[in-house]
């Protein structure tokens, strides 16, 4: 039974976050009438307004009594007023996964790229490609791509293209046609209880593609290979180390570190490839994206133009701005292994010293991965790291601190130091920064706010 054919009023809880907006978005403009509720105002919120949503500032009750269908994120609990009314009313709940995975079974032509790391460059990179193929896909991306306007685009044919997020098993509820899968690491370990766990859930995930769909794998992390012998399709593989299908060879990079290298499928040159974002990671990235449209045939010609235009999303290796010289750039990186890569590619940019102002994200992420983020810092200059960031997704139960991290990141690097508050934090950089510094503000949690801050003090050195 397809719910979305019996209604026609739909109520998102939490209707602010990046990957419900999008949904919302693409319900407005399918017909539907929405409604929403978020704590805070924001951006994203007004552009809903003006897209024909109403939404609400607080989680009221009254707010679902009008609705046929209530979605809500995974970070609503059973004790949300909305909720509770809901199940008053007897109106259908769905969480965003089922959500999404419904509206993709209306698409003939899912994509679904899944992964600890890269999801939202990959996803982003591919949405370029089959836009400017003139494949008119339906679009959602983690994060805000400058090509699409947002971080959703609406089509009218049967390709759909989404990160898909393995955090609490949400990506089993999906219908890929096409998946890729760019690594598998451990994380969300507040959910999954080892790299078993992970394992199993990406098994599960890769059984979902129907035979005549296609999987594809990077060759270069080991995890992935091993989970794709559970697939029951046609199996592509890249990677620039392990022989694979499609393979990045002769990589160079520019002055800005931005990366040029050769595709060669099977033994043939398919021709050479540029980017405009920095970091080998973007190397791998892009040659997932390449294999994507390469299996939906599309030209080569578009797919090297197209990997040109991408200049980054919302985030991910962000420049937020330039301030007497000195770079001021925004990251998501909250892994090890994003930690790594971000920094790698900053060795390739132009640089004196870089600072790393690193914010731990979760407990049960620092504690369980305490020593690989600790050996993760040896690209930065200076590393600053304040408080672990949880918000509501934890309680502390004061067995990890930040301050355990710093003196272990200085048994490795010798690097770090612990200091909490921001303005504290923004004042430091702006005095002891000097000209040709590149300044990361790094994490999933809050630390973007350092950014502007910084900017604005190292204006005025």
């Amino acid at each position: 039974m397809d719910i979305l054919n019996k209604v026609k009023n739909i109520h998102f809880i939490g209707i602010g976050g990046i990957s419900m907006s999008g949904l919302a978005e693409v319900m407005l403009r399918s017909g539907f009438n929405v409604t929403g509720s978020d704590l805070n105002d924001s951006s994203i919120i007004d552009r809903l307004r003006s897209s024909g949503a109403q939404v609400f500032l607080s989680h009221e009750p009254s707010n679902v009594e009008s609705s046929d269908l209530v979605v809500y994120t995974a970070a609503v609990k059973n004790d949300n007023p909305e909720i509770i009314r809901a199940k008053e009313l007897h109106i259908p709940i769905v969480d965003r996964a089922e959500f999404l995975g419904t509206i993709m079974k209306k698409y003939g032509y899912g994509i679904a790229i899944a992964g600890c790391h890269g999801k939202t460059t990959t996803t982003s990179l591919a949405s370029i490609i089959f836009k400017n193929a003139q494949l008119d896909p339906t679009i959602l991306i983690g994060g805000e791509l400058e090509a699409i306007g947002g971080n959703v685009r609406v089509g009218n044919t049967k390709y759909f293209i989404t990160e898909a997020c393995e955090y609490v098993e949400s990506f089993l509820k999906f219908h890929p046609y096409v998946a890729a899968i760019l690594n598998i690491e451990e994380d969300h370990l507040d959910y999954f209880k080892d790299i078993n766990h992970i394992l199993s859930a990406f098994e599960k995930f890769v059984r979902l593609i129907p035979r005549d769909g296609c999987l594809i794998v990077c060759a270069d992390n080991q995890n992935s290979v091993d989970v794709s012998h559970k697939a029951d399709c046609n199996i592509l593989t890249y990677g620039i180390d392990n022989n694979a299908d499609f393979m990045a060879k002769n990589i160079t990079f520019n002055e800005k570190g931005h990366p040029s290298f050769d595709v060669v499928r099977r033994g043939e040159l398919l021709g050479r490839f540029g980017l405009s974002v920095p970091g080998l990671h973007n190397v791998l990235n892009s040659l997932a994206a390449i294999v994507i449209a390469v299996n939906a045939g599309i030209s080569i010609s578009v797919i090297r133009d197209s990997l040109l235009e991408y200049h980054g999303t919302n985030r991910r290796f962000d420049i937020k701005g330039i301030g007497n010289n000195i770079t001021v750039i925004d990251d998501y990186a909250h892994h090890p292994t994003e930690i790594k890569a971000t920094l790698d590619a900053a060795k390739q940019y132009p640089h004196n010293k870089i600072w790393c102002i690193f914010q731990p994200h979760t407990y049960s992420r620092t504690k369980t991965l305490f020593s690989d983020f600790a050996a993760s810092f040896y690209g930065a200059d200076k590393v600053i790291i304040p408080d672990i960031y949880s918000a509501s997704r934890e309680k502390n139960n004061g067995d990890i601190h930040s301050t355990d991290l710093v003196e272990e990141i200085n048994k490795n690097s010798n690097n770090a130091i612990y200091k909490n508050n921001f303005d504290e934090i923004a004042d430091m950089i702006a005095k002891e920064s000097e000209p040709g510094d590149l300044v990361f503000t790094m994490g999933a949690g809050d630390v973007y706010k350092l950014a502007p801050e910084i900017l604005n003090r190292i204006k005025y050195k």
